[in-house]
């Protein structure tokens, strides 16, 4: 049973009615669940599904040929094509007058390795096929490339795509959905250690406990994502010690080009093309300061796969353990105490999304267009009246652009009560934004709850939530 992508298979059927020839693009980053979307929508459907590899053109055009004959011609063999445009005339002839689906998964192994594979899928897209019903579904892992080379306006293909798809990893909200019997706090783990990834969520058991399903992939040396990042890795780079090098300061808290090139003992523009690679699939991300986006001196770079995040962070220093078999011991001992501090930065993305979407719906009082995080300095001046100045951030920031107004907000994984400290600092660190926006709403979030002073607290421009508050 698929799990969420409703939206995307609205899309694509409205895609589908239409009649006469149609291209839409499907792109993300590997695991996030394209290939399965794709299985659900075909799966009624008289439908070509070619999924490519890094096998050179002549391969990719012969395993392709054996898929388009396997729908026109099953059982027939010892038949072959030796150009990709006499397999593309043997569809146009075979199709009739049916409403035919053409997938081709993974086009950037192909397309890399063929360069003329786009510009002849143009041709027929413009002239043989422009009078037929054929659907034509390009799906690829590597965004840089789908972005560069068929979405843009230097591909062959620019102007003919019905639509696109960009599929992101799940909220955690409908990452809930493959564990519905869990605890809200589980679920919310159950979130960090997959980030959302189709895939990884599917390896979930919601039978087993959450610290069961944790032991089972990640520390046991037959777990799936034991070894999940050294295979992503090997699939995508050549230069897999650089990269590894790279996610491993990333996962570490750093995040800017120079003190990761210290760091690794590379030039910074060594490590700037591994990093522009990592970005172009979807492992790395460049994160602004959102009420200074123009300023390229206030951009980070951070994982964009918690699971990746909580495979760094943990099992390089578990290998040993967990090849003697001892990997839940090491879980329970090691792991699970510090949890909460893991969770510390996916449950602030938890928040920005709920803020997100409360916002739009205007709960706070104005129409929320972005959200986002904040860093900067702020000014102190302590009990003797000496000002000092120090590093700054403010874990929420929603910004309304209509309004000129803005939310902020302050998030706490932990086993203890937020207290009146929390909420002061909260309260000055947004007039560091005020100058830009007018701050609306102050939003405290809390796993654990609020200490007894805030029962006194009357300012109804505080909203207390709490980690269940997010899963109502």
């Amino acid at each position: 049973m698929l799990i969420g992508r409703e939206r995307e298979l609205a899309s694509l059927k409205e895609f589908y009615d239409r009649d006469g020839i149609g291209m839409t693009v499907i792109y993300g980053r590997r695991r996030i669940g394209k290939s399965t979307l794709i299985a659900e929508f075909v799966k009624d459907k008289k439908a070509i599904f070619y999924t490519a590899t890094k096998v050179g053109k002549k391969r990719n055009l012969e395993l392709f040929s054996k898929q388009v004959l396997e729908l026109f011609m099953p059982g027939v063999e010892n038949v072959s094509f030796n150009t990709i445009e006499s397999v593309f005339d043997f569809i146009n002839k075979n199709m009739e007058d049916k409403k035919v689906v053409l997938v081709i998964d993974e086009l950037p192994y192909w397309a890399e390795r063929d360069e003329a594979l786009l510009s002849i899928l143009q041709k027929y897209i413009d002239t043989v096929w422009s009078d037929k019903n054929i659907k034509i579904i390009l799906c690829g892992s590597v965004l840089s490339f789908m972005e560069n080379n068929v979405l843009s306006e230097k591909s062959p293909l620019f102007g003919r795509r019905d639509s696109q798809i960009r599929l992101e990893a799940f909220s955690y909200l409908e990452a809930a959905e493959f564990v519905p019997n869990y605890s809200n706090e589980d679920k919310a783990v159950c979130y960090g250690i997959t980030g959302g990834v189709a895939k990884y969520l599917s390896m979930i058991d919601p039978e087993r406990s959450i610290d069961e399903n944790i032991v089972k992939l990640f520390f046991r040396t037959d777990g799936y994502l034991y070894d999940e990042t050294r295979n992503l890795l090997k699939q995508e780079f050549s230069d897999i010690a650089i990269v590894n090098n790279i996610i491993e300061q990333i996962a570490n808290g750093e995040n800017s080009l120079n003190i990761i090139a210290g760091k690794i003992g590379e030039k910074e523009t060594t490590v700037l093309y591994s990093l522009e690679k990592l970005i172009g699939v979807g492992l790395i991300e460049k994160k602004k300061c959102i009420t200074d986006e123009k300023n390229k001196k206030k951009t980070q770079y951070v994982l964009k796969d918690y699971m990746f995040k909580f495979w760094y962070e943990f099992i390089p220093k578990a290998t040993s353990v967990i090849e003697m078999g001892q990997g839940e011991i090491y879980y329970q001992k090691v792991v699970k105490p510090v949890l909460h501090s893991f969770m510390g930065a996916v449950f602030e993305d938890m928040c920005r999304y709920y803020t997100f979407a409360q916002g739009i719906k205007g709960e706070y009082g104005c129409f929320v267009t972005s959200v986002g995080t904040w860093w900067g300095v702020e000014n102190i001046t302590d009990k003797d009246g000496n000002v000092k100045s120090q590093s700054a951030d403010i874990d929420v920031v929603a910004i309304s652009e209509i309004d000129r107004k803005a939310i902020v907000g302050e998030c706490k994984f932990k086993n203890e009560k937020i207290d009146k400290g929390i909420y002061d600092t909260l309260i000055r660190r947004g007039k560091l934004i005020a100058a830009k926006y007018k701050v609306s709403k102050y939003i405290l979030f809390s796993l654990s709850g609020y200490t007894d002073w805030f029962k006194s607290l009357s300012d109804g421009d505080v909203l207390l939530l709490t980690l269940d508050s997010l899963y109502e």
